[in-house]
């Protein structure tokens, strides 16, 4: 049995201001902490100049980033960013979501938040070494 990274998800640890390729999945998922503004945007190539990306609607926030308290929903109108005060947050980000042309998508921070992005759904699967870089030159 294939176990879950490669199979059900892949994830870049440590996502802040990187672009990343949503090719091979359904959706990406942003996990975020830190006293911060979190803001989405997307491009259509790994050095493409990234556009704001004004989808999110839905949104959990969480007091607690060691699993004792509950996530809470929220929502807003359509918009490129989420700020939270404390805890953590979380966003997902449909591949139908992006404009015509773009593949990738970025979550920067104002200040020094963590951002995690856990891509989903994915269209292919593999075993974890041969899964595809998401970011930089290869991706």
């Amino acid at each position: 049995m294939m176990e879950g990274l490669g199979r059900v998800f892949n994830i870049v640890p440590i996502a802040a201001g990187t672009l990343i390729s949503m090719k091979d999945c359904a959706g990406i998922t942003f996990v975020v902490t830190g006293d911060d503004t979190f803001t989405l945007s997307s491009a259509a190539t790994e050095a493409g100049s990234p556009s704001t990306l004004a989808t999110i609607t839905n949104y959990y926030t969480n007091t607690a980033t060691n699993g004792s308290a509950e996530w809470v929903a929220a929502s807003q109108a359509a918009a490129d960013n989420v700020a939270i005060a404390s805890g953590a947050a979380s966003f997902y980000v449909d591949a139908s979501d992006l404009p015509a042309g773009a593949e990738y998508v970025k979550v920067a921070v104002g200040a020094s938040g963590l951002v995690i992005a856990i891509l989903h759904d994915l269209l292919v699967q593999r075993t974890p070494p041969n899964l595809r870089q998401l970011s930089g030159s290869s991706s």
